[in-house]
């Protein structure tokens, strides 16, 4: 214990905050920490091309090709990053000698991740892949095709199974997030036809119950996205109407989803009004969703301190969703699971009953001196001592490493 954490842990003290009890909770708080990042979210079905609105900007050497490669990187990421941890899988990152359908994915084809989760003691969470295949181009689950609609629903399907068997292998809930690419670049005239087939597609995915302790399905609204800037049928009131008609699912809020000027953290203690769970998806937008490597900025800071100061720390699931691919990307994926923990940290470190105490008096003069005093409070020092506690390098001494496995593995590829 250094001399910095010592004077740091007195000083939080004498505010009211426990620097133990903080670190506590911020090492059981799992982190779900993307794939994606590693392979520019090509996955392992063979395709070298993104479409449905993604992009993954740069070519910076040493992308993962394969599951060997990315599993290999996502370990250094983990050995970096302090605290409970998962890791999100989308589906077409299935482990198969040869091609399958995505509407005919089973757990074999992901069993090696289980063991790989298993052995490194971490929870798995899933994602639906409605992107990036010729069967999508006009839509998945609002597809006009019924056809193709049918495919799409059949996959979704698949996915929950799969998501079941992670959650039951693991031992850990498998969070399954459902985003659909869907939408036009200019208004339709028929808006209502492709929202009421996403709702029979709904029902028709949802119609089979699973058990709620392996698994939780979450629905993800987005504003607009590359070729579908003036219509999305999966809106944000789309989505909250369905799960308030189906509230075991849960409402996913994703940080670049919104209009520009809309941050998620003013609506975290809304949708925790009326639902039991959510799923934040951490990201950056810059000017659009554009999924930027997370920062400790202050929406960052203001999303974790909704979620402590709302005690909800059980009840939301925490996410990284970004993929830069124009820097390192094991760095890029390190800074800002990083980051994300940090906010959280800094969170928990707030008097957050003195803050609610002196509110309630009605002395919004303290409580606005005390929140600026908490701005240049010694968290480094407890950071430093947390990432020593969980047996990662302190610092950047993470970075020395990462370099050096630039060297000598990624820049080889």
């Amino acid at each position: 214990m250094s001399k910095m954490f010592e004077l740091a842990k007195e000083q939080y003290a004498g505010i009211g905050v426990d620097v133990e009890k903080a670190m506590e909770l911020l090492a059981n708080a799992p982190l779900s920490i993307h794939c994606w990042q590693g392979d520019d979210v090509l996955g392992f079905e063979g395709g070298e091309t993104l479409t449905g609105g993604i992009q993954a900007t740069g070519n910076y050497p040493g992308r993962a090709r394969n599951i060997a490669e990315l599993r290999s990187d996502m370990e250094k990421v983990l050995s970096y990053v302090p605290g409970a941890k998962k890791v999100n899988l989308h589906a077409n990152y299935l482990d198969s000698s040869k091609p399958v359908a995505r509407d005919e994915l089973e757990p074999k084809h992901f069993e090696t991740w289980v063991e790989w989760a298993n052995a490194l003691g971490i929870g798995l969470d899933f994602n639906t892949t409605f992107f990036s295949s010729p069967l999508s181009e006009k839509g998945s689950l609002t597809n006009p095709d019924e056809g193709l609609r049918a495919f799409w629903i059949r996959h979704a399907k698949c996915v929950r199974d799969i998501a079941e068997y992670f959650g039951r292998s693991t031992g850990k809930t498998c969070v399954t997030n459902h985003w659909i690419h869907d939408g036009e670049k200019e208004v339709p005239i028929d808006t209502v036809g492709p929202r009421m087939r996403l709702i029979d597609s709904l029902n028709q995915i949802f119609a089979e119950k699973k058990n709620l302790e392996y698994t939780r399905d979450a629905l993800e609204s987005k504003l607009f996205g590359i070729g579908s800037e003036s219509y999305v049928p999966g809106s944000n009131e789309f989505y909250w109407a369905y799960v308030v008609q189906h509230p075991e699912l849960l409402i996913t809020m994703d940080a670049g989803h919104f209009h520009p000027t809309e941050l998620i953290s003013s609506k975290i203690s809304t949708v925790l009004c009326f639902a039991e769970k959510m799923l934040l998806h951490v990201s950056r937008p810059v000017r659009w969703d554009s999924d930027h490597v997370v920062l400790l900025d202050d929406e960052t800071r203001q999303i974790m301190r909704e979620v402590v100061r709302a005690d909800a720390l059980e009840r939301v699931y925490i996410a990284l969703d970004y993929f830069d691919a124009s820097i390192n990307r094991v760095i890029a994926w390190t800074v800002g699971a990083r980051n994300a923990r940090k906010a959280l940290l800094a969170a928990l470190l707030e008097p957050v009953a003195t803050l609610k105490k002196l509110e309630a008096e009605g002395d919004r003069s303290s409580r606005l001196a005390l929140q600026q005093e908490l701005l240049t409070m010694p968290m480094g020092a407890v950071w430093d001592e947390f990432c020593e506690r969980q047996g990662v390098p302190v610092g950047t001494k993470w970075l020395e490493d990462a370099k050096k496995y630039e060297r000598e593995v990624t820049i080889k590829r």
